[in-house]
């Protein structure tokens, strides 16, 4: 089960004006499951994103790029589960076009006014004509209070749904914000999450909108691992509709952005980390400090090296205080100069490493407290410099292997 994670709750998730929502059961993978969403936008709404850098990335991906690019006004997103469309060749791309020409005939706007995004099985052909077929009942139950039904329709192996809204005032205007994204494995963003939608009444120029979604990706989906896969997939978009009544924020910094920015990434984080607390299998949440480096680059590094250890995963399942794998990920993050003397190892409140080996201080049973615990922290403590980073990862449990060993079944 999710570490700690409950589920959305619909009546507290904040429609947004000018976005509506409509899901449908389009039969994709499986029957008798929500699996098709369309997010029709208002006229002027402004839409920025942030995409994989995984080289195979998806096809719809790369139309969604084209169609962004295009500059035409983005009407609608359209987002199917059950199928990734991914390593597909020329014909996924064709696929994601006709997709986004079906839905388009439904609205009465342009294709290239659509964004495409999907999820779920790479290297199987696009079931379109079903994805088709489904359209009309999405567009028919388009909603503005629908973002509960939409979490649950593009979820894949997720357990939970992941949903948050928030409220800033700027200006003296109350603002929006509500989002959802979905992802459980296959998580090791190089960009944003599998799949995450951010929308806002707020009037936001394009310049500074994707400034936003880039600044709030960085700090928050990536900063997040759950098994050190990039996915084909991956995109984080945030939308603007400009209906708050607010003044519009043109640039990319004063104080309406940095409130903006801040409420942003506060969502982001939330939608974050709850996919790493309903990460396939997970049964410990882990949060990843490292303090006192001279830059970014290595204090991810490091972190990461951490958190992908399937040595020290593997212990924090089985709550087993084997904390020199730690150290040793720790040695092989490749920061060459690192001094291991100067460095202090944390586990929650208890010091474990200090002066190269084992602190003094440090006792076993102080450290089966804490490995016993659904929350844990690992602080990397590496005076060296001032700069720090926070990751957050999961644990490997047996059913990790179970999920993915019959992820096609």
């Amino acid at each position: 089960m999710p570490v700690n994670l409950n589920p959305p709750v619909a009546a507290q998730l904040l429609p947004v004006a000018g976005v509506s929502l409509g899901v449908a059961e389009a039969g994709i993978k499986r029957e008798n499951r929500k699996d098709l969403l369309v997010m029709q936008l208002c006229d002027g709404a402004r839409v920025a994103g942030v995409f994989t850098k995984n080289r195979f990335c998806a096809a719809p991906v790369t139309v969604a790029k084209e169609h962004l690019a295009a500059g035409a006004g983005i009407r609608a997103l359209l987002v199917n589960t059950g199928n990734a469309n991914a390593g597909t060749g020329e014909q996924g791309l064709q696929d994601a076009r006709s997709t986004c020409a079906a839905l388009a005939g439904v609205l009465g706007c342009q294709a290239e006014q659509i964004l495409p995004f999907s999820t779920g099985v790479i290297m199987e052909p696009l079931p379109v004509a079903k994805i088709a077929a489904g359209l009309p009942a999405a567009v028919t139950n388009l909603v503005a209070d629908n973002w509960f039904d939409a979490a649950h329709a593009i979820m894949t192996t997720d357990i939970v749904a992941k949903a948050v809204s928030k409220q800033v005032v700027i200006d003296g205007v109350t603002v929006t914000i509500t989002g959802i994204s979905k992802g459980s494995g296959m998580i090791h963003p190089n960009m944003a999450t599998m799949l995450g939608y951010i929308a806002t009444d707020a009037a936001i120029a394009q310049a500074p909108l994707q400034a936003m979604v880039s600044a709030a990706a960085n700090r928050s989906f990536n900063c997040i691992t759950v098994d050190g896969d990039t996915s084909t997939n991956d995109a984080l978009m945030l939308i603007a509709t400009g209906q708050a009544g607010m003044p519009e924020i043109t640039g990319a910094s004063g104080s309406a952005y940095e409130t903006m920015l801040a409420a942003i990434t506060e969502v982001a984080t939330v939608l974050a980390q709850a996919i790493v607390r309903d990460g396939e299998g997970a049964t410990k949440f882990i949060t990843i400090k490292i303090e006192g480096g001279r830059d970014e680059d290595e204090c991810k590094r490091i972190g990461y090296a951490i958190a992908h250890s399937p040595l020290v995963k593997t212990a924090f399942f089985a709550s087993d205080p084997n904390l020199g794998r730690i150290l040793a990920a720790i040695g092989y993050a490749g920061v060459d100069d690192l001094d291991v003397a100067a460095l202090r190892l944390y586990l929650d409140d208890v010091l474990v490493a200090e002066n190269g080996g084992r602190a003094a201080s440090y006792r076993e049973e102080d450290g089966q407290r804490v490995m016993q615990q659904s929350d844990i922290t690992i602080r990397v403590v590496l005076n060296r410099g001032a700069v720090d980073a926070t990751l957050w990862s999961c644990d490997f449990s047996y059913d990790y292997v179970k999920i993915n060993a019959s992820y096609r079944s």
